[in-house]
């Protein structure tokens, strides 16, 4: 008897150019309880003003398709978005999911902001998950992989037949997550992508950005595990654990800091919320000098 095919949930992605992120709107066709994974919250650097545009799409398409909205997903803590998670929170009464190791980043970074509202044990979050923990989403089911060397929290998501890589993986022609951050590892990163890799051929891998690599003009963000394998520019089969470090590390060693990364951090390691309001009631994120 033929294996039998996995469940497909629907997809619908939402792409944020300022940023070049991908959320994710996922539900059970059967049941149409759904899930939202990585939303941005708008920020402006030219004048640190915050707008919810892009959350509100997405409780509008909720909304519009008759869904109930079950989880709010991160796959980690994001250093080039702020993240919508707290206002999609307040709005629904979701829960949000980030992986148990989110204490690790927030040891690190709580610090530099002198963010001492933070205590650094994920209680921001309301579910905190490990590898092999399963959620439910109507008669689908969310399957928690967690896939280090990004950042130490970093998870993967896999629904149905649908993997939803954050930042581990980008489009095959532009590669791999940069493992230089605090926690990161690129050793990590190759291994957590190899079992990404053991995922069926025909899954679906949804990433986290696209940056337009030389010669394409379209953005896209769905490929599959088999053209991961076949052709990711960084990692396809083939590639040693020992040259994918080395070109790794190399690739790290070029890349400027993400330009959102110190307002990014203070949000999202308080799962999307902004800091407390200092006496004046002005709320203020910080830009420590000459530290990072």
């Amino acid at each position: 008897m033929p294996a039998e095919s996995p469940a497909r949930p629907q997809v619908e992605a939402f792409f944020d150019a300022a940023t070049f992120t991908v959320t994710y709107l996922v539900h059970d066709p059967a049941t149409r309880i759904a899930a939202i994974i990585d939303p941005v919250l708008d920020f402006s650097a030219r004048n640190a003003r915050i707008a919810t545009r892009s959350a509100d799409a997405l409780l509008d398409a909720v909304a519009r398709q008759g869904l109930k909205l079950a989880w709010l997903l991160e796959t980690h803590a994001h250093a080039d978005h702020l993240s919508a998670s707290h206002y999609l929170r307040e709005k629904t009464g979701a829960p949000v999911v980030i992986g148990a190791r989110i204490t690790e980043v927030q040891r690190t970074f709580a610090p530099l902001f002198e963010a001492d509202d933070v205590t650094p044990d994920g209680s921001q979050f309301d579910r905190l998950v490990q590898e092999g923990e399963v959620l439910p989403l109507g008669s689908l089911e969310i399957r928690v992989l967690h896939t280090p060397g990004h950042t130490p929290a970093c998870v993967t998501y896999v629904i149905g037949d649908a993997a939803f890589v954050g930042d581990t993986l980008f489009m095959p022609d532009y590669g791999t997550a940069r493992s230089d951050f605090p926690g990161g590892s690129a050793e990590q990163l190759y291994r957590s992508i190899r079992r990404i890799l053991a995922l069926p051929g025909e899954t679906r891998v949804f990433v986290g950005h696209d940056y337009l690599p030389e010669g394409r003009t379209i953005y896209a963000w769905e490929t599959t595990v088999a053209a991961q394998a076949a052709d990711n520019v960084h990692i396809h089969d083939g590639v040693s654990e020992a040259d994918y470090v080395a070109l790794r590390h190399a690739r790290d060693a070029q890349l400027e800091a993400p330009v959102l990364i110190l307002p990014s951090l203070q949000v999202n390691i308080r799962a999307g919320a902004l800091p407390p309001a200092s006496d004046n009631g002005t709320r203020y994120l910080k830009l420590p000098i000459n530290t990072i």
